[in-house]
């Protein structure tokens, strides 16, 4: 049987190798890292548990609960539903609780819809549902015209007030991928909403009731090795074996491990530098090479007790908590209370002392209510300082497709051509495309 290399064990690279071996593939995955889950992984830090960064399950996700079943499992075991956001002002400001799931919890969705007016006017309501009707058909009919704004300038272009852009479109860019609205693109805010649009019933948020690396990414690549994959972890590659215009394996340790296929679905930043290392001059990676990478900065608390009285994600518009949630209940519920936080102005915090950052997010903690001083057991910081690709305007472009020219050689990863844009769905659906063009690719030989 063949050897098809992927580097990389994130949902790109396990979604990839448990499809390449439905069609009869043989497949080893090379992880750096001592576990699986790249973005969504989990692990022990100095006798405490944290996570790569707070991710949330979507209820209309599709790709990543067929990944789970594929591989055997029950994605209802792996996911706690919460069906809220919370969005608190600093120094004072009002606090509002949004319902999110429709058919599931109707009531509070419709209350949440309707009250909350002191965060954002019945007037405001009617300016944002303006906005977002008229960006979700640009969506559909011009993409490209559409990327050319960012979130900011097609609010200010469709009347909305600078107070509802404050308290509601702050917390959907800056809490969700941790830029302001005056550099995310409205193309990919209105494709990150387009498939909840098309299928309402489905609109969920729902947390995970463990690490992710216990309750996704570990039970899929267990399945994958049960299958006869083959998994390697710590195993650092260290540049790909390109020769005459081919990729012929990888190096490890500077020794050949010889390839029929290399899979290369490491984040963004990892992938530019495989790539620029062995094909930097290839015209065909050019766009890949330019496209900007942006931070990410995780802070994860140990309490003595919750922090909120539930678990649910909070955004905090005008601090440095771009979002943020207890855990105790839900994905940690081995300590008496979890507070994670994916830190705004990540760029501001890479390489800052974990004790500037700490400090950063208590002050901010306080201005919003929540005061656990005196309370903390333990924390952690941990940094990603090329996590995901820039979702500025005029990146789109940029972004490669999943087959390469170079025989021998694919890609996947969220940053890969998709829809769902830096999200697990994303790398999944990338994951899948890829396993398709190597298949394609072997089949031609």
């Amino acid at each position: 049987m063949e050897n098809i290399i992927i580097i990389g064990s994130g949902l790109a690279g396990l979604s990839t190798a448990i499809e390449l071996l439905d069609k009869g593939r043989g497949v080893t995955i090379l992880e750096r890292y001592k576990v699986v889950g790249g973005r969504c992984a989990d692990w022990v830090a100095d006798g405490m548990r944290v996570e790569s960064g707070l991710h949330r399950w979507l209820g209309f996700y599709k790709a990543l609960p067929r990944l789970f079943e594929h591989a055997g499992l029950n994605p209802d075991d792996a996911v706690i539903w919460e069906d809220e956001l919370e969005i608190r002002l600093p120094d004072g400001g009002p606090r509002g609780v949004l319902g999110l799931a429709p058919l599931h919890r109707p009531v509070q969705t419709v209350a949440g819809l309707l009250g909350n007016n002191d965060l954002i006017s019945p007037a405001e309501k009617a300016q944002l549902t303006y906005m977002f009707t008229a960006g979700l058909l640009d969506y559909t009919l011009s993409k490209k015209e559409l990327d050319q704004n960012t979130v900011y300038d097609y609010a200010r272009k469709r009347g909305v007030s600078e107070e509802a852009i404050t308290n509601m479109l702050i917390p959907v860019t800056e809490g969700i991928f941790f830029l302001p609205p005056e550099r995310y693109s409205a193309m990919v805010l209105m494709g990150l909403l387009m498939p909840g649009v098309k299928r309402p019933h489905t609109i969920r948020v729902g947390s995970f009731s463990g690490g992710m690396t216990e309750v996704m990414c570990g039970p899929i690549s267990e399945a994958i090795v049960r299958r006869g994959g083959g998994l390697q972890l710590d195993t650092t590659v260290e540049r790909l074996a390109v020769e005459d215009g081919r990729v012929r394996g990888v190096y490890v340790n500077g020794e050949l491990i010889e390839a029929d296929h290399v899979v290369l679905a490491t984040s963004l930043g990892a992938a530019q530098n495989l790539i620029r290392d062995g094909l930097g001059d290839h015209a065909w990676f050019q766009k890949m090479l330019s496209l900007p990478t942006m931070p990410a900065v995780t802070l994860q608390i140990e309490l003595d007790e919750p922090a909120l009285p539930e678990d649910h994600v909070v955004f905090s518009p005008k601090t440095v908590l771009a979002s943020y949630a207890e855990q105790s209940r839900t994905t940690f519920r081995d300590v008496p209370g979890r507070l994670s936080i994916d830190m705004g102005q990540p760029e501001k915090f890479i390489g800052q002392p974990p004790e500037t950052i700490f400090a950063a997010a208590l002050a901010d903690l306080k201005r919003v209510g929540i005061d656990i001083e005196g309370k903390v057991r333990r924390y952690r910081v941990v940094d990603h300082p090329q996590d995901f690709y820039l979702l500025t305007t005029g990146a789109e472009s940029l972004r490669p497709p999943q087959a390469t020219p170079i025989p021998g050689l694919t890609l996947a990863g969220d940053y890969t051509k998709q829809g769902l844009f830096c999200s697990m769905e994303g790398a999944v659906i990338s994951g899948q495309r890829a396993a398709r063009a190597v298949d394609r690719a072997m089949a031609r030989g």
